[in-house]
Formats: structure tokens, sequence, C-alpha cells
């Protein structure tokens, strides 16, 4: 390695040495754990929480162990701000600083550098190394890693000045990711939670939670009665033409339907485009049961797997909402092929407040997928901007 290739891209002001390549087992006291028998009780259910390599990253465990457990097995402890490296199964690779004490079985190796800058940089360059690692010693990912492949491993090390600011800076991104991603999980939940309350359940005519003004009783509708049943057609030529073309591959997960990847295709003389606000769906297959239920955002032709409903007299998002929640595709015909058609549409039930109230259920749901929507892109940014500067601030 040259030495201008032991200098990351990206660097913190005031550092300019090359970088050392050191063995990580140099750098740092590294020891694996062990499994007290499972078949005696009195090495479990202890204080001393039992750390497996899928819980590596976990502030709990599911299983303890007593002292017993511990003194009568190789069983490890590790401090909280060690290194973890899980290196059997499926978590192959994977690497965490540990954020409790406890104890570790033999599939994870644990590393401590006796610094926590130090500590974490080493995780951090491990993760960054996952796939060179795993595809280096593993094969077709399969296997097992070994304490002596991980220590033998070069690592180009900076000054420990260096790593405090590499290690503090990952560690602030990760901080802020896990925030993103809270309040992300804590939206998803929050939508469900208010979905089941905001339409009525079985047997009742109002929902458990309303908006202020609203207290009349909720109407049941059959769905042929309040929609337009459309089917799809194929087109005439696909063309950079004047129509939209959708086809089922086509729907991404947003609520509103916005033509991520449709094609443009020339007028079907011989039927209608589907109206924008109509609901479209796959209509027959394994596809149906996706529930991918989307509102088209333009005016477009749809292929023959789906189906559409123009809304008449009722608003497209309340009616959008309300087939998400009670689950249009538990009424499909699923004999042989998994389908759907106008006998199971135009007898559905359907629950339906005025058109004050679904517009303002509509409404505060579309905001709330738009909030939802709004986190998850800035998680997603987040995690790619990790991504790309462990790419740089490493060698």
């Amino acid at each position: 390695m040259t030495e201008q290739a032991k200098v990351p891209a990206i660097r913190f002001a005031g550092f300019t040495d090359p970088w050392e390549q050191r063995k990580l087992g140099e750098l740092a006291l590294t020891y694996s754990g062990g499994t007290p028998s499972a078949g005696n009780s009195a090495y479990y259910g202890g204080e001393i929480p039992f750390i497996r390599s899928a819980e590596i990253d976990c502030d709990s465990t599911e299983l303890s162990l007593t002292v017993a457990g511990l003194n009568n097995s190789s069983a490890k402890l590790v401090d909280k701000g060690m290194v973890l490296y899980a290196m059997y199964g499926a978590t192959s690779g994977e690497v965490a600083i540990s954020k409790i004490k406890g104890a570790i079985n033999q599939a994870i190796l644990a590393m401590d550098a006796s610094d926590m800058a130090a500590n974490r940089f080493i995780a951090y360059w491990l993760r960054r190394q996952k796939k060179s690692i795993t595809e280096t010693f593993l094969q077709g990912g399969q296997g097992n890693l070994s304490g002596a492949i991980i220590k033998e491993l070069g690592i180009p090390q900076p000054s420990l000045d260096e790593q405090r600011q590499i290690g503090s800076f990952f560690s602030n991104l990760d901080d802020l990711i896990t925030l993103h991603q809270r309040k992300y999980d804590k939206l998803v939940i929050f939508k469900k939670s208010m979905l089941e309350k905001m339409f009525p359940k079985d047997g009742e005519s109002v929902p458990e939670i309303r908006f202020a003004g609203f207290t009349d009783p909720w109407e049941q509708r059959k769905l042929g009665e309040i929609v337009s049943i459309g089917a799809g057609a194929p087109p005439s030529a696909f063309s950079a033409g004047n129509f939209l073309y959708v086809k089922v591959d086509d729907l991404n997960e947003s609520s509103h339907f916005q033509f991520d990847s449709a094609q443009r295709v020339d007028a079907n003389t011989a039927v209608k485009p589907i109206r924008k606000g109509s609901i479209i769906f796959a209509k027959r297959g394994a596809a149906i049961l996706g529930n991918k239920v989307r509102v088209l955002g333009k005016t477009a032709y749809i292929d023959t797997n789906m189906m559409a409903l123009e809304p008449r007299g009722v608003d497209a998002d309340f009616l959008w909402l309300f087939i998400n929640q009670t689950g249009l595709y538990r009424i499909a015909d699923t004999s042989t092929i998994p389908q759907i058609n106008n006998k199971h549409i135009e007898p559905y039930p359907v629950d339906i407040p005025n058109m004050a109230e679904q517009q303002a259920i509509g409404t505060f749901f579309s905001r709330l997928d738009d909030l939802i929507t709004l986190h998850q892109r800035k998680l997603e940014l987040l995690q790619n901007i990790k991504k790309s500067l462990l790419d740089k601030m490493f060698v």
C-alpha cells in the first residue's frame, strides 16, 4: 500500500500524517466466550445478561446467567463500551459497541483497546469492511469467522486524537439516525392506532375518536353504490403518447401513486382512461396479497391485471383509508388463483360519515402520511450520508 493510499479522502482539520497499518490483534485485547450447559437450570436465570450474537447491539438480553453458570463455563464477561463482533451464523460480520455489562458466548469476539475512542474507531472500521471480510473468509456467505482471522486483519490507524474525532463524529451521527428512526417508528405506530380508533368497530356506528363538531352516526353503504368500477386494458401502443400507463409492478409505497416508473402510451379509443383520484389495485394473482391499494395521482390507463374504483359522492382519501383499514383483499376468491371482481366489490360494506367528516379524516391521515414520509426520507438521507462518509473518512 502506498503512502497516498494511507490517507483518507476526507479528514478533520489539523491532521496530515499518514495512517499506520497494524494488525487488529495488536491494537486490542481480544477474547470470545462460551455457553453453560443448557441442561443445568442452576446456570440460568441469574443477574448476568447473557449476550448472544443477535443481541450485540441490544440493551437487554433474552437469557441471563447465574454466577455458577459463568464460573462453570467458558462464558466471559464484557464491559459496556467494548467492541462485540459476531463470528457465527446469519449475523457473521455484524459489529457493535456493547450497551451493557454481561457475558458473551463462543459466537462473539470481544475487543477492547482500553480507550472508548479507539473502540469506536475499530467498530466503525469493521462495519465498513463487513462485505470485504465476509466475501473473503466465508464461502458464499456461509460458515463461520474466527478470532484468529479477525486478529490478523490489517487495520490502517491514525493517531488517537484523530480516532477520537472520527469516533465521536460517527457516534453523534448514529445518535441522530436513531432519533429519526424512533420518530419514524412512533409515527407509524401512532397512525396504526388512530386508524383503529377513527373508524367504527364491527357492529358499531361511530368511531372511538372523532373530530370536534361531528356527532351523527355513520351510515353503512355498499361499495358498489358509491363507486364506478373501471377495468384495465392493454395500451394501443407504447410510445411517447399523451397518457400514462400503470402496471401492477409500478405501484410504489406512496398512498398517492405518482408515476415514478410508468410508461407513456397513445390513447386507446376502445376504453376510457381512469380518472385522477380513482383508487387502483391489483385484481388477480399473488400481487393482490400485497395489498397495494393506491389513489391515482393523474389520469391514466391501467393494465388488465388491475381494477379502479372512481368515488361518487365520497372522498377519495377517506375511501382509500377505509379500504386499507378493513382489508378489501380479504374478500378475494382464493379457490384457485386469488382474484377480485365486480361480484366481490359491489356488496362490500362501507361505513361512511358525512362529507365534511370524511374530508377531515382524509386530510388528517394525508398530512400524517406526509410527516411519516418526511422522516423516512430524512432517515434514508442520513443513512446514505453515513455510508458515503465511512467510505471517505477511512482508508
